[in-house]
């Protein structure tokens, strides 16, 4: 595990594009695993600058999403469909097939049978094929909980796990509440990539920020690797990279980090 310590957010994400453009220049085919949430914006507002001032090319990328809400359409504002778009895919010249998002919707689907549906369970299915089609994801960006979850793996999810229905817990609810217009609006579960898929990944970065996200870095950096701290998993990555800023790393001891 690489672990990198920038001044502040900004040049945070502009290491972290520095590092997927790198890769993109190498192979135009790059296939990237996107996370959504405030921390990945101004890496995407640093890819999209590449792409308008220096001519970057997405037209050969796939790209898979990390999760989505259950019960939001893709044209809802908080959807992570909707984000997506908002903030990268329409600013660049990615081909609209190669975007991959997993649904929210499932008509009437009872909420108490999303877990077991089988049309939700052949629509992960599906989504894990749809990765394994196009070769695997070389650089899976990923953001940190106050928790320590990535994506939606929740603590006590299963380090093997793969793409499926969770429950979002009280604290991740509370810590979304802020992009909706009351509490009971929040979703109370998503449809998220596994920590087995996410570990499949050839290259990962993990971007945090902030002094909110300092114990969930320290424990997922330092602590023992454990399912109450599903982002522990991935000191056992063989490439992974986290990216952060002063705050965020406030609480770091370890040696081997690389201050900028």
């Amino acid at each position: 595990m690489l672990v990198i310590v920038e001044n502040d957010y900004d040049i945070m994400c502009q290491v972290a594009a520095k590092m997927i453009v790198d890769r993109l220049r190498k192979k135009p085919n790059l296939v990237l695993g996107l996370a959504t949430g405030s921390t990945p914006l101004g890496l995407y507002k640093e890819l999209i600058r590449y792409h308008r001032e220096e001519g970057l090319d997405f037209s050969k990328v796939t790209t898979f999403n990390l999760d989505e809400y259950i019960g939001l359409p893709p044209t809802h504002n908080q959807s992570y469909a909707y984000f997506m778009q908002d903030h990268l895919f329409r600013h660049i010249n990615i081909s609209p097939e190669k975007i991959h998002i997993p649904q929210g919707m499932f008509g009437n689907i009872s909420i108490t049978a999303f877990e077991t549906d089988p049309v939700v369970t052949d629509f992960c299915r599906w989504y894990e094929q749809e990765i394994a089609t196009a070769g695997g994801i070389d650089i899976q960006i990923l953001g940190i909980g106050g928790n320590g979850h990535i994506a939606f793996n929740e603590p006590g999810s299963s380090l093997g796990s793969r793409t499926r229905v969770k429950t979002l817990t009280k604290k991740t609810r509370i810590d979304n509440a802020r992009f909706f217009s009351s509490m009971e609006e929040v979703p109370k579960y998503a449809i998220t990539m596994g920590i087995g898929t996410i570990m499949e990944a050839r290259e990962i970065i993990l971007l945090a920020n902030g002094p909110g996200k300092s114990w969930a870095v320290k424990t997922s950096i330092e602590g023992p690797v454990t399912a109450m701290c599903p982002a522990s998993m991935l000191q056992m990555h063989r490439k992974s990279n986290v990216i952060l800023d002063q705050a965020a790393a406030s609480e770091l001891s370890a040696e081997f980090i690389a201050y900028g």
